[in-house]
């Protein structure tokens, strides 16, 4: 049954809702249940260029790009107290588009985003270099140059967000944009539509001028809309890398600017002297975290041969003790999958990784008693070695791996042959031996002992190799939507 919210789900263009031309619904459906929660509209490609048309107007002819940064913080304020007042809402709606339990849906589905948000009109736009003097300098035969260089907003922005963390992929596209004085089209995925669209609400409270931020829905013809319409500067993605290549392809065709943050099959290593139940804990969260939908969620752990069996033993206990159902549940523990398309990729790799000889040591089958849902049990493989499909593809599951290794040498190779980039993991008691690891391994990010970067506004995300382009969170994801102008006189 079709549930009401109390925010339009309309498109949002040009600071108004609208139904869209298409009068084609896309269909919400709640994963633990497979029930329809909501009807939104389809934008047809008229949509998209009414939203890319009122962003372009507001870039060139509106006050947003024209005002003080600290005019723009002003009204990120705002928007991060609209948030806040509206968090329950925002977190229930997590909780039924996405699936998330609910001790996730009130911390990285809604609230980190919030601290970001408050992090960059606090923090980082204050501090920002946003112009500075360039020192003069004497040319031989011209005389001396002096002047300033300016950061300024990019243009118009095509930003297209991921179906697993919908409202923070989309607002860690959102405040950099806005930040920078950009003006943005915002497409989520068809399957977790309603939180973005909330985001309209949130923009109309805080005083956004028209046009500024925009949101449509749709799927393949509004993206490719947004990645090659001449009127879009820059285009930021977040989804699969198979996507990600068809969008840097679209976008080069008008020399838009590509941000891209991509997939991963992030290593954990272990090494002998490292803390079992620590790694056992980083590897169980990377597999049972909105169960396995994140990219950068440690599933590839490769563990010195000496601890191996042990190590297994204590992450398959863990893995055993985990409550799979309706996220609604209290008692649950870990959630479905998005849909039954991804439930049965899973479930084909999981096949897959059986046929080439790894083991199965927990999990890989449908929970028993959950006929109704997306969902797979936490499923753990042991006996793998790294060239097989289950160690080299992305899940997008509740799947680890464990893989043996010998030396470091052996585990630095491991780690970095994949495709991958994004994040890395190492455990041991000599900590400058796992800093030297960590150099040494070719990813965005590595957490040492279960350090993270995690969701720290301070760290940089994004990734290496087939993981992405760019990098998003704090000054760094400003950077990434700002243009660097140089303007310089002659001195007399």
């Amino acid at each position: 049954m079709t549930t009401a919210y109390s925010f339009s789900t309309g498109l949002y263009i040009d600071g108004r809702r609208t139904d869209g031309e298409s009068g084609e619904p896309i269909v919400v459906r709640n994963p633990a249940t497979e029930e329809t929660i909501a009807e939104v509209p389809q934008s047809s490609p008229a949509d998209v260029i009414r939203a890319i048309t009122a962003a372009r107007k507001a870039f060139d002819e509106g006050p947003w790009p024209r005002m003080k940064p600290a005019e723009r913080a002003a009204v990120l304020l705002r928007m991060a107290q609209e948030i806040e007042r509206r968090l329950p809402e925002l977190v229930a709606v997590n909780i039924a588009e996405a699936g998330s339990v609910r001790a996730l849906a009130q911390t990285l589905q809604t609230q980190v985003p919030l601290t970001h948000l408050r992090d960059m009109a606090e923090r980082v736009m204050p501090a920002f270099a946003w112009e500075r003097p360039m020192d003069p300098t004497v040319a031989p035969g011209i005389g001396i140059s002096q002047g300033v260089l300016r950061r300024e907003g990019y243009g118009v922005c095509a930003l297209i967000s991921a179906y697993n963390f919908p409202f923070f992929l989309s607002m860690m596209k959102v405040i950099p944009a806005l930040a920078a004085g950009c003006t943005a089209v915002l497409k989520p995925a068809p399957a977790t539509p309603l939180e973005s669209l909330l985001i309209g609400d949130f923009a109309d409270a805080a005083g956004l001028p028209p046009g500024v931020l925009n949101i449509v829905t749709g799927d393949i013809e509004a993206g490719r809309e947004l990645t090659t319409n001449p009127m879009v500067d820059l285009v930021s993605f977040t989804g699969s890398d198979t996507v990600g290549r068809a969008v840097y392809t679209q976008a080069a065709a008008s020399m838009k600017k590509a941000v891209l943050e991509l997939g991963g099959k992030s290593a954990n290593i272990v090494r002998a002297d490292g803390d079992l139940d620590g790694a056992a804990g980083s590897a169980f969260v990377g597999i049972t975290t909105h169960a396995g939908q994140g990219c950068s969620l440690l599933t590839r752990t490769i563990v010195h041969e000496s601890v191996h069996d042990e190590f297994v033993e204590r992450l398959r206990a863990r893995l055993t003790q985990v409550r799979v159902g309706d996220p609604a549940e209290e008692s649950t523990t870990m959630g479905p999958l998005i849909s039954r398309a991804q439930r049965d990729k899973v479930e084909r790799l999981i096949g897959l990784g059986e046929q080439q000889g790894a083991r199965i040591v927990t999990g890989g089958r449908r929970p028993a008693g959950l006929d109704r849902g997306w969902f797979v049990e936490p499923t753990l493989f042991a006996d793998v070695d790294n060239s097989m499909a289950i160690a080299q593809q992305e899940f997008f599951g509740p799947v680890g791996v464990v893989i043996p290794y010998r030396t470091d040498e052996d585990a630095i190779r491991i780690a970095n042959d994949s495709p991958y980039g994004l994040a890395a993991g190492v455990w041991s008691a000599n900590t400058v031996a796992a800093y030297e690891l960590a150099t040494r391994i070719r990813a965005g990010g590595v957490a040492i002992n279960g350090g993270s970067a995690g969701v720290n506004p301070r760290s940089a995300f994004g990734g290496y190799k087939q993981s992405g382009i760019g990098r998003e969170w704090g000054e760094f994801g400003l950077d990434e939507f700002l243009q660097t102008k140089t303007i310089s006189w002659a001195a007399r």
